[in-house]
């Protein structure tokens, strides 16, 4: 990757930022506050289907360990590095958005012994598959190898499952479905992103 392709416009760092101070200030709340903090949060599905239809976006930034959030900011950060030239505030908010919902809906309907989730590795998969599409359209090859890395890592999961070792360093179980249905959510908000902007409809980019 040349170093004139990575991140350096403040534009493009903002809701990264959010993100993580969101993140950082649900983790000290928990602390401070207790769990009552994040039981208003977190991911619960009997409590969506009692209409609390906030949880499907709002689960994601809580987590259950330090290690965890760790994990998660890093990978943050490190997409940002990647690929934080093609983000606005308008297009990252969206994608982070409808990768939440796609996560969490589709946990949901096709997950129904889940019963509690946190994090951002859902959505992150699709913040992933965004900025490696968004590479190819750009005419960097490797892009190609960043998709065809998420896909396999997914395609790995769902046969063989996460890593026992991530498992224990979070202190919960993988939800790897989570990471496929995030995945979906880029995938989807990339088609219709670069159909729009190669189509020059009413979509401002500039990445």
């Amino acid at each position: 990757m040349k170093l004139n392709t990575l991140a350096i416009s403040r534009q493009h760092f903002q809701v990264v930022l959010i993100i993580a101070l969101l993140s950082v200030i649900a983790f000290i709340g928990e602390y401070f506050i207790g769990n009552s903090f994040t039981q208003t949060l977190v991911y619960q599905r009997e409590l969506i289907t009692q209409g609390e239809v906030w949880r499907l976006f709002s689960g994601h930034i809580l987590h259950t360990n330090g290690y965890h959030l760790l994990l998660n900011l890093a990978a943050l950060f490190m997409l940002w590095a990647l690929h934080g030239r093609f983000y606005s505030i308008k297009n990252y908010t969206l994608l982070f958005l409808l990768c939440s919902l796609t996560t969490s809906v589709g946990i949901y309907y096709f997950e129904p012994t889940l019963i509690q989730y946190v994090g951002l590795s859902g959505v992150l998969h699709g913040v992933f598959v965004f900025g490696a599409l968004m590479d190819i359209n750009a005419k960097d090859k490797t892009g190609y190898l960043l998709f065809l890395g998420v896909c396999l890592k997914i395609a790995h999961e769902q046969f063989y499952g996460a890593s026992s070792d991530v498992s224990n360093l979070i202190e919960a179980s993988v939800a790897v479905n989570a990471h496929l249905w995030g995945a979906l959510g880029g995938l989807l908000f990339s088609v219709i992103y670069l159909y729009m902007l190669h189509a020059r409809l009413p979509l401002k980019n500039k990445y």
